[in-house]
């Protein structure tokens, strides 16, 4: 099978209009095979963009994308399950499940499992497989010896793997919004303050130092993660999809580097000057991947 490049949610709030001009970028010049649809964070944010859904799913089809939809990671409300119910209901495109709550509407369906639900080992993957699991989209900070053995039992099970190589890594989820907290205001009545930080809120320690990055409920690396130097490795496991999480940077840039990457066409060393050139905000990190703090950068630069 040939690497599948794939788009992630949208994690933050961006407005309609910035969604609608991501997505079209994103139909006609991104080298992708699969782009992932749907509101993974925060229920409220739902409405402003779901009336769009038909009409960004056909226009990334005629683009030559397989659209995938998302569900809601965290289910608390009444709201909330019927949002994941309806998700589950669908039959012209595949579903990617990141809470739990969905698999009660599945029975007897195929889906795909979302990076969000952490499935860390052979027995919970081969579990979901008997449920009719078809696909793994594995956790940011697993390291790679451990995606290495969930990748062979992936295909000992007729099942495909996907793993993130870019973007900020997802690292908790909480009942408490941190975004309304942090501007003195509850949940209930947030007024959507995520929308001023499109890539995230940054979290500083009290002397200041860069820490993490905070997006509503959900708390995320402050670094990057780039995994362009790992992709050979990862091609070798028998890794199927290569994910890229948006950000407000040109992410059509971005999937022209890990597509050219993966092919073979540019090295590693001309890949990582391109995305460096991008003028990413944030440093690069690679450390969950080869088991160390996963803020740091471990260097792969060949010595002589």
């Amino acid at each position: 099978m040939k690497t599948q490049l794939t788009i992630a949610p949208i994690l933050f709030h961006w407005s309609p209009e910035q969604k609608l001009d991501f997505y079209a970028r994103i139909a006609d010049e991104a080298p992708v095979d699969v782009v992932y649809l749907g509101e993974v964070i925060c229920s409220k944010r739902t409405p402003f963009f779901e009336k769009h859904y038909d009409e960004v799913a056909e226009r990334l089809t005629r683009g030559g994308k397989k659209v995938v939809f998302s569900t809601l990671s965290e289910v608390m409300l009444k709201r909330e399950r019927n949002m994941v119910a309806g998700f589950c209901e669908l039959e012209d495109y595949e579903l990617e499940v990141n809470d739990s709550s969905a698999l009660w509407h599945l029975e007897g369906k195929s889906y795909r499992i979302g990076s969000l639900m952490n499935v860390y080992n052979e027995d919970t993957m081969t579990y979901l497989v008997g449920k009719g699991a078809t696909h793994f989209s594995l956790p940011s900070e697993m390291p790679g010896d451990s995606v290495a053995v969930l990748a062979a039992r992936a295909k000992e099970l007729g099942v495909t793997t996907e793993v993130q190589v870019f973007g900020r890594a997802s690292l908790a989820l909480s009942a408490r919004c941190y975004h309304a907290r942090a501007h003195g205001r509850i949940k209930d009545n947030c007024q959507f303050v995520c929308e001023q930080d499109p890539d995230g809120m940054p979290l500083n320690t009290v002397d200041k130092q860069e820490f993490l990055t905070v997006n509503g409920i959900q708390t995320l690396s402050q670094s990057y993660l780039n995994l362009l130097g790992d992709l050979a490795g990862m091609q070798e496991m028998g890794i199927t999809h290569y994910r890229l999480v948006p950000h407000t940077q040109d992410m059509v840039a971005v999937a022209n580097i890990f597509r050219n990457a993966l092919d073979g066409t540019v090295s590693v060393e001309e890949s990582m000057q391109d995305l460096s050139d991008l003028d990413i905000p944030a440093p690069f990190s690679n450390g969950f991947w080869h088991g160390q703090p996963g803020h740091q950068w471990i260097d792969q630069t060949p010595t002589t």
